[in-house]
């Protein structure tokens, strides 16, 4: 009778043994997916593009369950262009151990990683150019860790077709940019060497900081027919300057997106950036809910470019949009965006 019963005390131990084991098959460290989540979402700055890839990141978890208010927490932080500030964000975000950073722009997304990148947080990035030159990606597209994202790259040959089609006459072309940008070195790289094909010749104005803005928006238009933007944080910031002194001129500034379009650049062959943040969120979610790991994910961009153009900025330079352009536009706009 005693070994019946030992016997019938180890078949309980080992059923409790097998029934724990398979909880523990079932725990979030094996792949089980939660039920909510906090990610830190670090913007580098604020103004429209990168405010709607923040929008459009939010877009693109909640299509796919992730909702904030819901199942997600969502610290928001703004570094307002500066690198220490960017710097102490991504610490917080890893002190707090957040289950994702989202970062928004090249220097965010770098200083994010720097930080993550021994404390098992993946990092999403966003509007970030050229992945590879700031040593995010390999040169394949394959990410150098546990960081995966979406490139905001330009569309560099159809902006300079597009311009040239508006400004048949113009010749030289300035672009200001930041000096310590990854992705405006590389992006100026690219236009040096593809403007001479449309007749074009480059003027760089480099800065290192908004304070330098204004001394090298005068000095740029007193040497060009027209400037084009990149999605340079530091300029974009301080665009409506540029803008301010290049009417004054009668000098068409070309934009990156739409936003710039908007508030007062003649055209852009650009990017949708809710579109861009869209898709980041979609990779976001896969990562989140254990799907597939950022490390396991190339980078992405939005292949297809759209025409903006703004018509009242047209007729206020005396500038004629040719139909063929204007037929083809994804949005137009008749009135200036303050």
């Amino acid at each position: 009778m005693k070994n019946k019963v030992m016997a019938g005390l180890l078949t309980v131990a080992m059923a409790a043994a097998m029934l724990a084991g398979c909880a523990g098959n079932n725990s979030a460290d094996s792949g089980e997916k939660k039920e909510s989540y906090t990610i830190g979402i670090s913007q580098f700055a604020e103004h429209g593009s990168l405010d709607n890839c923040r929008e459009g990141f939010l877009e693109g978890l909640a299509g796919e369950g992730i909702k904030e208010g819901e199942n997600l927490t969502v610290d928001l932080k703004n570094a307002a262009a500066d690198m220490g500030t960017a710097g102490q964000i991504s610490d917080s975000f890893v002190s707090d151990k957040v289950d994702m950073i989202c970062a928004i722009a090249t220097p965010t997304a770098q200083s994010a990683y720097n930080a993550a990148m021994d404390a098992g947080i993946p990092v999403i990035y966003t509007a970030v150019t050229d992945p590879v030159s700031a040593e995010l990606a390999k040169e394949d597209g394959t990410p150098v860790g546990e960081v995966t994202g979406t490139s905001d790259k330009l569309p560099v040959e159809a902006q300079l077709k597009m311009m040239r089609q508006l400004l048949p006459d113009a010749k030289k072309l300035g672009i200001m940019y930041t000096t310590s940008e990854a992705n405006s070195v590389s992006t100026i790289k690219e236009y040096g060497s593809l403007v001479e094909k449309y007749g074009f010749e480059l003027v760089e104005k480099g800065i290192t900081t908004t304070a330098d803005v204004a001394l090298a928006a005068d000095d740029l238009l007193s040497k060009v027919d027209c400037i084009t933007n990149l999605t340079d944080n530091t300029v974009v910031a301080s665009l409506p300057t540029i803008l301010e002194k290049a009417n004054e001129k009668k000098i068409p500034v070309f934009g990156s997106e739409i936003e710039q379009v908007k508030i007062g650049c003649l055209a852009a062959e650009g990017i949708d950036y809710i579109a861009l943040g869209k898709q980041t969120g979609k990779m976001a979610a896969q990562v989140l809910k254990g799907e597939k790991k950022a490390s396991e994910m190339n980078f992405e961009l939005i292949t297809e470019p759209g025409f903006y153009v703004n018509n009242k900025v047209a007729a206020d330079l005396g500038v004629t949009v040719p139909q063929e352009l204007s037929d083809s536009a994804v949005e137009s706009f008749d009135e200036i965006t303050k």
